[in-house]
């Protein structure tokens, strides 16, 4: 029986992890935490299997990593890699949503997954993953004579943009086009800005209500369209893509992962 640690235990995502985990016929909690100022809080999980139990919220990293076979991660950058040492310091690999890492956070995460396996998804959705891979696809068999525009929109109570799986769905399309994110992507447009560059990927980034997470992809050209489009009605399936990835993680070797590993998909 796998036990997971899930921190960012009071978030949307937490929550939903810690449900789906209930449901789970092979994974149990081992342990949940929050910020500091949260320890104590009681949650009641497991009412919808039919199978309620109440679960404790720990303030301590350390503390509860030691109770688990594997941590995942749903919390914030500035606090996500303060969890991750201390889930690799405990000998456990951890399974990663945190989005708006930095170039440096990202790789310490990637020195830290030599010693404990990192699974690190910006979205781990079966169906969005798909979508990762299909826009690479179609960025190499379009190439540069069609335009490549993102358009990402979520709940009024996103704090990071454009979202981590917009930034992903770039950054697929630039190394299919040999572009640069970097140098070539453009986080929407003001003002007297010229004709578009060929050599460009917009992003664009929406705002409203609780809508949960919907992504487009478009592929512009003369005369006509394509659009890879993913919409969520549910935070289900990110859970349960949660703990696919934390089964792979267990049996992985030390190593640097993403759904795409976890799906079978590269």
């Amino acid at each position: 029986m796998m036990k997971i640690c899930m921190a960012g235990a009071l978030g949307r995502m937490g929550r939903r992890i810690l449900e789906m985990t209930v449901l789970a016929d092979d994974a149990a909690i081992g342990s949940a935490f929050d910020a500091p100022t949260n320890a104590g809080t009681v949650l009641q999980v497991g009412v919808e299997s039919g199978t309620p139990q109440s679960v404790t919220v720990g303030g301590d990293a350390a503390e509860a990593v030691a109770q688990a076979d594997v941590m995942i991660d749903f919390t914030y950058a500035g606090v996500c890699l303060d969890n991750v040492r201390a889930a690799t310091a405990a000998g456990i690999p951890s399974v990663i949503g945190t989005t708006g890492l930095t170039e440096e956070q990202m790789a310490e995460l990637k020195a830290l997954s030599q010693r404990q396996a990192i699974v690190y998804a910006p979205n781990m959705s079966r169906g969005v993953n798909l979508l990762f891979y299909l826009t690479t696809v179609a960025a190499e068999k379009l190439g540069l004579d069609y335009n490549c525009e993102v358009l990402e929109m979520h709940h009024n109570l996103k704090k990071d943009a454009p979202s981590g799986t917009a930034v992903r769905l770039a950054e697929n399309a630039a190394a299919a086009l040999d572009l640069s994110y970097s140098d070539d992507v453009v986080h929407g447009r003001e003002g007297l800005i010229g004709e578009r560059p060929v050599r460009e990927i917009g992003v664009h980034s929406m705002r409203g209500g609780d809508v949960i997470g919907d992504h487009t992809v478009f592929f512009v050209g003369q005369g006509e369209r394509i659009e890879l489009s993913h919409r969520s009605s549910t935070r289900d399936h990110y859970a349960n893509g949660a703990l696919t990835a934390s089964r792979f993680a267990l049996k992985a070797k030390p190593g640097f992962y993403d759904m795409q590993d976890v799906l079978g998909l590269r």
